[in-house]
Protein backbone atom coordinates (compact mmCIF):
# COMPACT_ATOMS: atom_id res chain seq x y z
CA UNK A 1 0.00 0.00 0.00
CA UNK A 2 1.41 3.39 -0.94
CA UNK A 3 1.99 6.17 1.53
CA UNK A 4 -0.35 8.59 -0.23
CA UNK A 5 -3.19 8.41 -2.74
CA UNK A 6 -1.85 8.16 -6.28
CA UNK A 7 -3.00 11.52 -7.62
CA UNK A 8 -2.24 13.63 -4.55
CA UNK A 9 -0.75 17.09 -5.13
CA UNK A 10 2.70 16.79 -3.56
CA UNK A 11 2.71 20.52 -2.77
CA UNK A 12 -0.27 20.13 -0.42
CA UNK A 13 -0.03 18.34 2.95
CA UNK A 14 -2.74 15.65 2.89
CA UNK A 15 -6.10 15.66 4.70
CA UNK A 16 -5.95 11.85 4.90
CA UNK A 17 -2.93 9.57 5.10
CA UNK A 18 -3.14 5.82 4.48
CA UNK A 19 -0.35 3.73 5.99
CA UNK A 20 0.54 0.13 6.57
CA UNK A 21 3.00 -1.22 9.13
CA UNK A 22 5.67 -3.02 7.12
CA UNK A 23 8.50 -5.07 8.60
CA UNK A 24 10.79 -4.57 5.60
CA UNK A 25 10.46 -0.78 5.76
CA UNK A 26 11.30 -0.94 9.48
CA UNK A 27 14.29 -3.20 8.89
CA UNK A 28 12.88 -5.92 11.17
CA UNK A 29 11.61 -9.46 10.90
CA UNK A 30 7.82 -9.81 10.73
CA UNK A 31 7.58 -11.44 14.14
CA UNK A 32 9.68 -8.67 15.75
CA UNK A 33 7.46 -5.78 14.72
CA UNK A 34 5.55 -4.32 17.65
CA UNK A 35 5.70 -0.56 18.21
CA UNK A 36 3.61 2.20 19.67
CA UNK A 37 1.02 3.75 17.38
CA UNK A 38 2.27 7.31 18.00
CA UNK A 39 5.88 6.26 17.33
CA UNK A 40 4.84 4.62 14.05
CA UNK A 41 2.91 7.71 12.97
CA UNK A 42 5.85 9.93 13.88
CA UNK A 43 7.93 8.12 11.24
CA UNK A 44 5.49 9.16 8.52
CA UNK A 45 3.94 12.49 9.52
CA UNK A 46 7.20 14.43 9.45
CA UNK A 47 5.44 17.80 9.47
CA UNK A 48 3.75 17.10 12.83
CA UNK A 49 5.16 17.00 16.38
CA UNK A 50 4.85 13.92 18.63
CA UNK A 51 2.45 15.84 20.90
CA UNK A 52 0.29 16.81 17.92
CA UNK A 53 0.17 13.20 16.74
CA UNK A 54 -0.88 12.01 20.18
CA UNK A 55 -3.63 14.64 20.14
CA UNK A 56 -4.94 13.35 16.82
CA UNK A 57 -5.11 9.83 18.23
CA UNK A 58 -6.85 10.85 21.46
CA UNK A 59 -9.33 13.01 19.55
CA UNK A 60 -10.39 10.08 17.38
CA UNK A 61 -8.78 11.00 14.06
CA UNK A 62 -6.86 7.72 13.71
CA UNK A 63 -8.44 4.49 12.44
CA UNK A 64 -6.74 1.10 12.42
CA UNK A 65 -7.39 -2.36 11.06
CA UNK A 66 -5.25 -4.27 13.53
CA UNK A 67 -3.32 -7.33 12.48
CA UNK A 68 -2.65 -10.23 14.85
CA UNK A 69 -0.66 -13.44 14.46
CA UNK A 70 -3.98 -15.12 13.60
CA UNK A 71 -5.06 -12.32 11.23
CA UNK A 72 -1.79 -11.00 9.73
CA UNK A 73 -3.62 -8.70 7.28
CA UNK A 74 -6.35 -7.55 9.68
CA UNK A 75 -10.10 -7.99 9.36
CA UNK A 76 -10.67 -5.45 6.60
CA UNK A 77 -12.66 -3.24 8.97
CA UNK A 78 -11.32 0.08 10.27
CA UNK A 79 -12.03 1.04 13.88
CA UNK A 80 -11.23 4.23 15.77
CA UNK A 81 -8.21 4.02 18.07
CA UNK A 82 -7.73 6.63 20.82
CA UNK A 83 -4.68 5.17 22.59
CA UNK A 84 -1.31 6.59 21.44
CA UNK A 85 0.41 3.71 23.26
CA UNK A 86 -1.52 1.03 21.30
CA UNK A 87 0.94 -1.52 19.87
CA UNK A 88 0.77 -2.23 16.16
CA UNK A 89 2.22 -5.18 14.24
CA UNK A 90 3.30 -5.96 10.70
CA UNK A 91 0.31 -5.75 8.36
CA UNK A 92 -1.72 -3.30 10.44
CA UNK A 93 -3.44 -0.69 8.32
CA UNK A 94 -3.54 2.83 9.78
CA UNK A 95 -5.57 5.75 8.44
CA UNK A 96 -5.05 9.29 9.74
CA UNK A 97 -7.73 11.92 9.15
CA UNK A 98 -6.25 15.41 9.41
CA UNK A 99 -8.98 17.77 10.71
CA UNK A 100 -9.57 20.88 8.54
CA UNK A 101 -8.46 23.33 11.23
CA UNK A 102 -5.09 21.55 11.49
CA UNK A 103 -4.38 21.19 7.79
CA UNK A 104 -1.47 23.26 6.58
CA UNK A 105 -2.19 25.51 3.60
CA UNK A 106 -0.51 24.95 0.27
CA UNK A 107 2.35 27.41 -0.35
CA UNK A 108 1.15 30.74 -1.69
CA UNK A 109 2.88 31.42 -4.98
CA UNK A 110 5.81 29.49 -6.47
CA UNK A 111 8.42 27.85 -4.26
CA UNK A 112 12.12 28.65 -4.59
CA UNK A 113 14.69 26.68 -6.53
CA UNK A 114 16.06 23.36 -5.31
CA UNK A 115 19.84 22.88 -5.29
CA UNK A 116 20.51 19.14 -5.70
CA UNK A 117 23.92 17.87 -4.56
CA UNK A 118 23.35 14.14 -5.09
CA UNK A 119 20.52 11.98 -6.38
CA UNK A 120 19.93 8.29 -6.94
CA UNK A 121 16.94 5.95 -7.03
CA UNK A 122 16.51 5.97 -3.24
CA UNK A 123 17.38 9.44 -2.04
CA UNK A 124 18.26 13.02 -2.88
CA UNK A 125 20.69 15.27 -0.98
CA UNK A 126 19.81 18.94 -1.29
CA UNK A 127 21.54 22.16 -0.24
CA UNK A 128 19.38 24.10 2.20
CA UNK A 129 19.96 27.86 2.32
CA UNK A 130 20.13 29.60 5.70
CA UNK A 131 16.78 31.00 6.80
CA UNK A 132 14.67 28.32 5.08
CA UNK A 133 12.57 26.03 7.29
CA UNK A 134 12.84 22.33 6.43
CA UNK A 135 9.09 21.68 6.80
CA UNK A 136 5.89 23.69 7.40
CA UNK A 137 5.26 24.66 11.02
CA UNK A 138 4.08 27.67 12.96
CA UNK A 139 4.67 30.85 10.96
CA UNK A 140 6.68 29.04 8.29
CA UNK A 141 4.12 27.38 6.02
CA UNK A 142 5.19 28.79 2.65
CA UNK A 143 8.20 27.73 0.59
CA UNK A 144 9.79 25.25 2.99
CA UNK A 145 12.51 22.83 1.92
CA UNK A 146 10.24 19.77 1.79
CA UNK A 147 7.75 21.74 -0.32
CA UNK A 148 10.57 22.58 -2.73
CA UNK A 149 11.45 18.89 -2.96
CA UNK A 150 7.82 17.93 -3.60
CA UNK A 151 7.41 20.73 -6.12
CA UNK A 152 10.56 19.69 -7.98
CA UNK A 153 9.33 16.16 -8.65
CA UNK A 154 5.82 17.29 -9.49
CA UNK A 155 7.05 19.94 -11.94
CA UNK A 156 9.41 17.41 -13.54
CA UNK A 157 6.59 14.84 -13.83
CA UNK A 158 8.79 12.47 -11.84
CA UNK A 159 6.51 12.18 -8.81
CA UNK A 160 5.04 8.75 -9.62
CA UNK A 161 6.01 6.38 -6.83
CA UNK A 162 8.03 9.03 -4.97
CA UNK A 163 7.01 10.04 -1.44
CA UNK A 164 9.80 12.36 -0.23
CA UNK A 165 10.54 12.20 3.49
CA UNK A 166 13.20 13.96 5.53
CA UNK A 167 15.83 11.67 7.06
CA UNK A 168 16.99 14.37 9.48
CA UNK A 169 16.55 18.09 10.03
CA UNK A 170 18.56 21.29 10.22
CA UNK A 171 17.72 24.39 12.21
CA UNK A 172 16.13 27.06 10.05
CA UNK A 173 19.19 29.30 10.53
CA UNK A 174 21.66 26.56 9.53
CA UNK A 175 22.63 25.98 5.89
CA UNK A 176 23.88 22.88 4.11
CA UNK A 177 23.12 19.26 3.32
CA UNK A 178 19.71 17.72 4.01
CA UNK A 179 19.11 14.10 3.04
CA UNK A 180 15.64 13.15 1.76
CA UNK A 181 14.45 9.58 1.11
CA UNK A 182 12.28 8.85 -1.92
CA UNK A 183 10.45 5.81 -0.54
CA UNK A 184 9.60 4.28 2.86
CA UNK A 185 12.21 1.51 2.65
CA UNK A 186 15.00 3.98 1.89
CA UNK A 187 13.76 6.24 4.68
CA UNK A 188 13.93 3.37 7.17
CA UNK A 189 17.44 2.38 6.06
CA UNK A 190 18.83 5.92 6.09
CA UNK A 191 17.11 6.88 9.34
CA UNK A 192 18.63 3.79 10.93
CA UNK A 193 22.10 5.04 9.95
CA UNK A 194 21.42 8.32 11.73
CA UNK A 195 20.11 6.47 14.79
CA UNK A 196 23.07 4.07 14.85
CA UNK A 197 25.53 6.94 14.25
CA UNK A 198 27.16 4.96 11.45
CA UNK A 199 27.42 7.88 9.02
CA UNK A 200 29.85 10.81 9.03
CA UNK A 201 28.65 14.40 9.57
CA UNK A 202 30.96 17.40 9.37
CA UNK A 203 29.93 21.03 9.82
CA UNK A 204 31.82 24.26 9.28
CA UNK A 205 31.35 26.89 11.99
CA UNK A 206 32.52 30.50 12.22
CA UNK A 207 33.02 31.23 15.91
CA UNK A 208 33.88 34.20 18.09
CA UNK A 209 37.17 33.65 19.89
CA UNK A 210 40.44 31.86 19.17
CA UNK A 211 41.12 28.48 20.78
CA UNK A 212 44.62 27.86 22.13
CA UNK A 213 44.77 24.39 20.60
CA UNK A 214 44.27 23.37 16.98
CA UNK A 215 41.78 20.60 17.78
CA UNK A 216 39.77 19.17 20.61
CA UNK A 217 36.91 16.97 21.77
CA UNK A 218 33.81 18.17 23.62
CA UNK A 219 32.29 15.22 25.45
CA UNK A 220 29.53 16.78 27.55
CA UNK A 221 25.86 15.86 28.10
CA UNK A 222 23.14 18.25 26.93
CA UNK A 223 19.75 18.95 28.49
CA UNK A 224 17.11 21.69 28.71
CA UNK A 225 18.25 25.10 29.95
CA UNK A 226 15.63 25.32 32.69
CA UNK A 227 16.58 28.85 33.79
CA UNK A 228 16.17 30.27 30.29
CA UNK A 229 13.12 32.23 29.17
CA UNK A 230 13.36 30.37 25.83
CA UNK A 231 11.68 26.96 26.14
CA UNK A 232 13.70 25.22 23.43
CA UNK A 233 17.11 26.38 24.68
CA UNK A 234 19.57 23.64 25.67
CA UNK A 235 22.72 23.67 27.80
CA UNK A 236 25.47 21.39 29.07
CA UNK A 237 23.82 19.51 31.94
CA UNK A 238 25.04 16.73 34.21
CA UNK A 239 21.70 14.92 33.90
CA UNK A 240 21.49 15.45 30.13
CA UNK A 241 21.97 13.00 27.26
CA UNK A 242 25.43 12.04 26.09
CA UNK A 243 26.92 14.17 23.31
CA UNK A 244 30.29 14.30 21.62
CA UNK A 245 31.64 16.84 19.15
CA UNK A 246 35.16 16.79 17.65
CA UNK A 247 36.52 20.09 16.36
CA UNK A 248 39.60 21.31 14.53
CA UNK A 249 40.80 24.72 13.39
CA UNK A 250 40.56 25.38 9.66
CA UNK A 251 41.61 29.03 9.75
CA UNK A 252 42.18 31.80 12.28
CA UNK A 253 41.65 35.53 11.97
CA UNK A 254 42.00 38.00 14.84
CA UNK A 255 39.02 37.32 17.14
CA UNK A 256 37.28 34.81 14.85
CA UNK A 257 37.99 31.19 13.91
CA UNK A 258 36.69 28.84 11.23
CA UNK A 259 36.21 25.36 12.69
CA UNK A 260 35.37 21.98 11.21
CA UNK A 261 33.13 20.03 13.61
CA UNK A 262 32.38 16.33 13.42
CA UNK A 263 29.28 15.03 15.21
CA UNK A 264 29.30 11.64 16.91
CA UNK A 265 25.77 12.21 18.20
CA UNK A 266 22.94 14.29 16.76
CA UNK A 267 21.26 16.15 19.60
CA UNK A 268 19.22 19.33 19.20
CA UNK A 269 21.51 22.37 18.91
CA UNK A 270 24.51 20.15 19.76
CA UNK A 271 27.29 22.07 17.99
CA UNK A 272 25.89 25.42 19.06
CA UNK A 273 25.66 24.39 22.72
CA UNK A 274 29.03 22.64 22.81
CA UNK A 275 30.98 25.46 21.18
CA UNK A 276 29.32 28.10 23.35
CA UNK A 277 30.17 26.02 26.44
CA UNK A 278 33.91 26.34 25.74
CA UNK A 279 33.74 30.05 25.00
CA UNK A 280 33.51 29.77 21.20
CA UNK A 281 29.91 30.79 20.32
CA UNK A 282 28.91 30.69 16.66
CA UNK A 283 28.83 34.11 15.03
CA UNK A 284 25.27 35.26 14.41
CA UNK A 285 23.72 32.71 16.80
CA UNK A 286 20.76 34.55 18.29
CA UNK A 287 20.17 32.00 21.07
CA UNK A 288 23.62 30.88 22.23
CA UNK A 289 25.68 33.88 21.14
CA UNK A 290 25.66 37.40 22.58
CA UNK A 291 22.34 37.19 24.44
CA UNK A 292 19.19 35.10 24.09
CA UNK A 293 17.24 38.37 23.94
CA UNK A 294 18.22 38.50 20.24
CA UNK A 295 16.35 35.22 19.74
CA UNK A 296 13.27 36.62 21.48
CA UNK A 297 13.38 39.80 19.40
CA UNK A 298 13.81 37.76 16.21
CA UNK A 299 10.83 35.56 17.10
CA UNK A 300 8.77 38.72 17.58
CA UNK A 301 10.04 40.24 14.32
CA UNK A 302 11.71 43.10 16.18
CA UNK A 303 15.39 42.78 15.20
CA UNK A 304 16.73 45.98 13.63
CA UNK A 305 19.87 46.75 11.62
CA UNK A 306 21.80 47.73 14.76
CA UNK A 307 21.03 44.28 16.18
CA UNK A 308 22.23 42.57 13.02
CA UNK A 309 25.37 44.70 13.08
CA UNK A 310 26.18 43.44 16.57
CA UNK A 311 25.37 39.87 15.57
CA UNK A 312 27.65 40.31 12.48
CA UNK A 313 25.65 37.78 10.43
CA UNK A 314 21.92 37.76 9.64
CA UNK A 315 21.95 33.96 9.95
CA UNK A 316 24.26 31.95 12.18
CA UNK A 317 27.60 30.90 10.73
CA UNK A 318 26.94 27.15 10.80
CA UNK A 319 26.95 25.01 7.65
CA UNK A 320 26.42 21.26 7.16
CA UNK A 321 29.41 20.74 4.90
CA UNK A 322 29.94 16.99 4.50
CA UNK A 323 27.83 13.85 4.83
CA UNK A 324 28.93 10.27 4.20
CA UNK A 325 26.33 7.48 4.25
CA UNK A 326 25.73 4.01 2.83
CA UNK A 327 23.49 3.57 -0.19
CA UNK A 328 20.30 1.73 0.87
CA UNK A 329 20.40 -0.27 -2.38
CA UNK A 330 24.07 -1.21 -2.80
CA UNK A 331 25.64 -0.55 0.58
CA UNK A 332 28.32 1.53 -1.14
CA UNK A 333 29.67 4.61 0.59
CA UNK A 334 28.27 7.92 -0.72
CA UNK A 335 30.00 11.22 0.07
CA UNK A 336 28.14 14.52 -0.36
CA UNK A 337 29.93 17.88 -0.10
CA UNK A 338 28.32 21.31 0.17
CA UNK A 339 30.66 24.31 -0.16
CA UNK A 340 30.23 27.30 2.12
CA UNK A 341 27.35 29.48 0.88
CA UNK A 342 28.01 32.86 -0.68
CA UNK A 343 27.10 34.96 2.38
CA UNK A 344 29.60 33.08 4.56
CA UNK A 345 32.35 33.16 1.91
CA UNK A 346 31.85 36.91 1.58
CA UNK A 347 31.97 37.31 5.36
CA UNK A 348 35.32 35.50 5.42
CA UNK A 349 36.65 37.37 2.38
CA UNK A 350 35.95 40.72 4.06
CA UNK A 351 38.38 39.63 6.77
CA UNK A 352 41.07 38.69 4.25
CA UNK A 353 40.42 35.00 4.61
CA UNK A 354 40.41 32.57 1.73
CA UNK A 355 38.44 29.34 1.51
CA UNK A 356 41.18 27.15 0.07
Amino acid sequence: MGLFTTNRDLNVPPDRVDLEVNASALGQRVEEVELRLDAFLGRHLSWRSRTSIQGLVKDGFVLIDASTPALPQGTGKLTRERRPSRRVRHGTRVVVLIPPEQQLPAPEGPTGELDILHEDADCVAVDKPAGLAVHPSGRHVNDTLIQRVHGHYRASHLDHGIAPRLCHRLDRETSGIVLVAKNPAAHAALSRQFQERSLEKEYLAIVSGTPQRDSGVIDAPIGPARTSAVRLKMCVAIDGVECRTDWRVVRRHQELTLLACRLHTGRQHQIRVHLASIGLPIVGDKLYGLDEEYFVKHAEGCLNEDDYSRLQLRHQGLHNHRLVFRSPASGASVEVISPLPTHLREFLAEREWSDD
